[in-house]
């Protein structure tokens, strides 16, 4: 997954760019919801607690244990 994201890279880069507002790094919302399809969580209100409850589910977005989700 590692190398497919840095294969993104550059192209959702100029796709931020373009827009006027800050966002939610793509890499981190990517992965994110790699965890909701394999742990078949049902909304993305219910992913965003498990991350903030899991400490591993976090790691594998890329967060800090003190970083608040969004």
């Amino acid at each position: 997954m590692d190398e497919v994201l840095k294969g993104l890279s550059p192209c959702l880069r100029r796709c931020i760019r373009r827009s006027w507002r800050p966002s939610i790094p793509p890499e981190k919302l990517l992965r994110a919801l790699m965890l909701q399809m394999l742990y078949s969580v049902r909304s993305e209100r219910l992913l965003m607690e498990d991350i903030d409850y899991s400490i591993c589910f976090g790691w594998f977005v890329g967060m800090n244990l003190d970083d608040r989700v969004w």
